[in-house]
């Protein structure tokens, strides 16, 4: 395709407005203009793009609050439009003049030179799991909140748990349950911090419950299967993994998946010298925390628990066989790192950075052809 016949149109989106702006062949300046966001507005931005426009369109708009609902209304109109990711786009360091029109123009002609990154966007359905994944993620920060609160209400009183060492198990809920104060206004506020802690743990239980539900339906009961047999990874954090992740055949090689979720070493080198510092931390967070916590799980010898079992029954031998390998290296890698006298923080991030290349192993297309 002859880029020079291309209409490169940049769009600054927002709750109520886009602003547009479009660069066309033979126009020394840009067209701009404002839309709003209805779906009979977005349908009259699509036909004017195609009808004014010489030639092709491509359109973009960073990625945001909006979502993908652009992007998709404009491709039903048989106009061409690209998510970017607005952590890579390009800034002129000194610029302090900032409006709508100008983020508009600057995105038309960076896009027009090939310097923005694009955002790889989701099925509806797969937009719709990360969503229900994310609700859940919400509610486990506010349960452990909600948890906080209730401690440091009960610490101020002197009121310290010390049957047993760890907390919120069914000994300590009993306790607490069985906790009474003579100050009824103490008593009211007790009531009313241990009421929000038992509405978030349901709240949590029963998000629990849908996910494993829809986890266990087609498209993805192979790929949340597949992620159970590996220690550290039961079905929530294997659904929110495939959720979050969606399509591995983006991903072309393991350290390209591990770079997406920012466990690679962030790095300033200069001629001979070779500088590495702490990991990246771009890109999900969210996929990010799963892999650190599954991680933790392995600290441990190798070992087969009997829900582990119950969970690998029937699974493929070529994926069991690189769960078997990752408890064997992760182990490995933890306490050699620990008697190196590695920071604990860095070791774990280590084996999140590891684990995610069996991940990738087991449900990349490419790497499940090359081991059959």
């Amino acid at each position: 395709m002859d880029t020079n016949s291309i209409t490169w149109v940049g769009m600054d989106a927002h709750q109520n407005s886009i602003a547009v702006a479009a660069l066309m062949p033979g126009r020394p300046e840009p067209v701009e203009w404002h839309e709003a966001t209805t779906t009979e507005a977005i349908v009259r931005l699509g036909r004017k793009l195609l009808r004014d426009a010489p030639g092709p369109v491509q359109c973009c708009y960073e990625a945001g609050p909006t979502g993908y609902a652009l992007q998709r209304q404009l491709r039903a109109a048989g106009v061409g439009c690209t998510v970017i990711a607005p952590s890579l786009t390009p800034v002129k360091t000194g610029v302090r003049i900032k409006t709508d029109r100008r983020d508009a123009r600057k995105l038309a002609e960076l896009f027009r030179a090939g310097l923005l990154t694009e955002v790889h966007p989701p099925s509806e359905s797969d937009e719709a799991l990360r969503d229900l994944c994310r609700c859940r993620d919400d509610v486990r920060v506010d349960l452990l909140r909600c948890r906080h609160r209730l401690s440091k209400f009960l610490l101020r009183r002197h009121c310290i748990y010390r049957q047993t060492k760890h907390h919120w198990g069914s000994r300590h809920v009993a306790w607490l349950e069985a906790l009474r104060f003579d100050d009824s206004v103490s008593q009211a506020t007790f009531d009313s911090y241990f009421l929000a802690v038992q509405q978030h743990e349901e709240r949590q239980r029963q998000l629990d419950l849908r996910l494993a539900e829809f986890g266990g339906q087609d498209p993805y009961r192979e790929p949340v299967a597949w992620l159970r047999c590996f220690k550290g990874i039961d079905t929530v954090t294997a659904v929110c993994l495939v959720a979050e992740l969606h399509d591995f055949r983006r991903f072309r090689s393991p350290r390209q998946l591990m770079a997406y979720v920012g466990l690679v070493p962030s790095e300033h080198s200069s001629g001979d010298r070779e500088r590495r510092g702490a990991i990246t931390k771009s890109g999900n967070r969210h996929v990010r925390r799963l892999l650190v916590e599954a991680a933790w799980h392995h600290r441990h010898r190798p070992a087969l628990s009997a829900p582990l079992r119950a969970r690998r029954e029937g699974q493929p031998a070529r994926v069991l066989a690189i769960a078997d390998r990752a408890q064997e290296r992760l182990c490995a890698r933890y306490r050699r790192m620990s008697e190196a006298g590695k920071i604990h923080p860095k070791t774990i991030v280590a084996m999140a950075r590891e684990l995610t290349g069996y991940l990738w192993a087991v449900l990349h297309p490419a790497a499940a052809a090359t081991r059959n």
